[in-house]
């Protein structure tokens, strides 16, 4: 019997995501089925474009507002707590009818620190989760509980980023 363990990779530097995209290759090459859900995140991105040629992936992401999680009104985090609930809910539903290997939770550590979804919803499932499923969480600033629960916790350090220059994010490197 294959365990499935839980992955974190954190930090303020560039390449979070990208590591997880990288992993849900290498798992779609083995034919693992992926569940890719993505918070605080809504803009379109070259990796959902490549994601739609892969019959094995399904894709939750989206929420309400436009603006960074600091400059949301608290109208903006109600309407993103409520999807970020759904889209958990909904992931945990289908790992747990056993239609998914891996489930990616990009972003999921922002959003629990900001309180932008159900922390406990999210710490009991971690706890509970099928024994054979792979996780990956994706975000800045862990919560103590989150880094107990993962086996693998890497750590992506900013030693210099183009954005402290004014540098905004770019379609096909960033985007």
């Amino acid at each position: 019997m294959k365990k499935g363990l839980i992955h974190l990779y954190h930090g303020d530097g560039k390449g979070k995501t990208t590591a997880a995209l990288g992993l849900m290759l290498r798992a779609l090459g083995r034919d693992y089925r992926v569940l890719f859900v993505q918070f605080l995140k809504n803009q379109p991105t070259g990796e959902l474009k490549s994601l739609a040629q892969f019959s094995h992936v399904k894709i939750l992401r989206g929420k309400e507002s436009d603006v960074f999680s600091f400059h949301m009104s608290e109208e903006d985090k109600i309407k993103a707590r409520a999807i970020h609930n759904e889209h958990l809910q909904q992931a945990i539903a289908l790992v747990n009818e056993g239609l998914f290997d891996l489930l990616v939770l990009d972003e999921v550590v922002g959003a629990y620190d900001k309180r932008l979804l159900d922390g406990e919803l999210l710490l009991d499932f971690l706890r509970h989760k099928p024994n054979d499923l792979e996780v990956v969480m994706t975000g800045r600033n862990p919560d103590e509980q989150l880094v107990l629960l993962a086996d693998y916790v890497s750590e992506i350090k900013k030693i210099k980023h183009p954005y402290d220059q004014g540098v905004t994010a770019r379609v096909g490197i960033e985007l």
